[in-house]
């Protein structure tokens, strides 16, 4: 592999020069220099199919409210029940990464996931399915231990293009989950796919107790307590993490806001098409399962800079183009099309990007440094999609663009202010 020239600045300890042999990370022992590409391939897949376990259940609502006789805004609460759930793991489970074997904690994970599945689709009633529901979005965070791991197992020339590999796995699973479902569900009923899926968790737990690499965690034994706040110092220490947090949080506000509000548009007078159109123009974000792992070699060639400085400035456009999709008709809809694909792939490429850099910073906290930078990330997207409705129902679709145009310049003035 030709060796990467570290950009100047910040930016250059994601990129180090790779004449130099790696340095193992306090928490990791590489072995043969970096990960295989089957393993890598394996990870893709492990976080492909916990992303999932968070959407699929949205395919299935109807399925469920008349399988247990309930109304539909009732059943929706195990969608919400997997998002509260998942939220706490993050908060609660992800620093662990930085104390126990990584080996370990995803076999347990993945093993609860399994077992949490398999007590939602034995569920007889709403209230045990929505327990079992939390259950399995508080286990189900496999991809963000996967991260900090293969972080410290690849050499740092090559961490970039292998994270944009796992990002492409957790994208396949966030797009592929619903139609898993959907189609599985209207089969054999809303049952089918939790059972299906907990059976695919468990065996991959199985999988993971023997492909993954051992790893040794730096030695740390404070209180959990005090551990679980070491993400929020480390917001506080590490600029170059709140720079990131601040790009992501900013561009997945707007990704958020503009897909939150887009039902309201398609299927509001202006088109006035079915839910159905929404998810369809949602697989134009497929696309993006080949240019992250393009955007993780450019990151490993030059430094996390240059990509984010092309993202950030991909997101303005993409808010032009898409407001013209207000428009309505055939040239509303080709505006609508390239508008998100453009938002997606600069969204995915930018998270290329800040996990790169992010991970760059201390080794031996890669775990909490991601706990900091995803939830951070989640929260800019929480807050766009309550924006993005209240600016399309009062005000309307080019609100909406004119907010996405917004939040990125704010990430794009501190990216060139720094």
């Amino acid at each position: 592999m030709t060796s990467p020239t570290p950009p100047a600045g910040p930016d250059s300890s994601a990129a180090p020069d790779s004449s130099a042999a790696p340095t193992p990370a306090p928490g990791t022992v590489p072995r043969g220099g970096g990960l295989s590409r089957r393993l890598v391939l394996l990870l893709a897949v492990t976080c492909a199919v916990a992303v999932g376990n968070l959407y699929f259940p949205q395919a299935i609502g109807p399925l469920i409210a008349a399988g247990l006789d309930v109304p539909a805004d009732a059943a929706a609460l195990v969608v919400t029940a997997t998002q509260i759930g998942y939220t706490a793991g993050m908060v609660l489970l992800v620093p662990l990464g930085d104390r126990i074997r990584h080996r370990s904690l995803l076999v347990v994970l993945l093993a609860l996931t399994g077992l949490a599945l398999l007590g939602a689709g034995c569920a007889s009633a709403l209230p045990s399915l929505v327990a079992a529901s939390a259950l399995v979005g508080l286990t189900t965070v496999a991809a963000q231990i996967i991260g900090p791991l293969v972080a410290g197992l690849v050499a740092p020339d090559r961490r970039g293009a292998v994270l944009g590999t796992l990002l492409s796995g957790s994208t396949a699973g966030m797009l592929l989950a619903r139609t898993f479902s959907g189609t599985l569900g209207e089969w054999l009923g809303w049952r089918a796919p939790y059972l299906v899926a907990s059976a695919v968790a468990l065996v991959l737990a199985a999988v993971m107790a023997y492909a993954v690499p051992v790893t040794t965690p730096a030695a740390d034994r404070r209180p959990y307590a005090t551990f679980l706040a070491e993400p929020l110092r480390l917001l506080r220490t590490e600029p170059e993490l709140r720079r990131s947090c601040l790009n992501q949080a900013a561009v997945f506000g707007g990704f958020s806001a503009a897909w939150t509000s887009l039902a309201l548009l398609l299927t509001g007078p202006v088109y006035g098409l079915g839910a159905e159109a929404v998810g369809l123009l949602a697989l134009v974000g497929g696309v993006t399962l080949l240019c992250t792992p393009f955007a993780g070699r450019l990151v490993d060639r030059h430094g996390p800079g240059p990509v984010n400085l092309v993202s950030l400035l991909a997101v303005p456009v993409s808010a032009a183009v898409l407001a013209a999709g207000g428009l309505g008709g055939p040239v509303g809809l080709v505006a609508l099309t390239a508008g998100t694909l453009l938002l997606d792939v600069a969204m995915q490429c930018g998270m290329v990007a800040n996990q790169s850099r992010v991970y760059a910073l201390r080794p031996e906290a890669r775990s909490r440094l991601n706990t900091a930078y995803m939830t951070c990330a989640y929260l800019g997207g929480t807050a766009g999609s309550w924006l993005g409705v209240r600016a399309c129902t009062a005000i309307g679709w080019t609100a909406v663009c004119a907010l996405i145009a917004g939040l990125a310049a704010v990430a794009l003035a501190r990216h060139l202010t720094r």
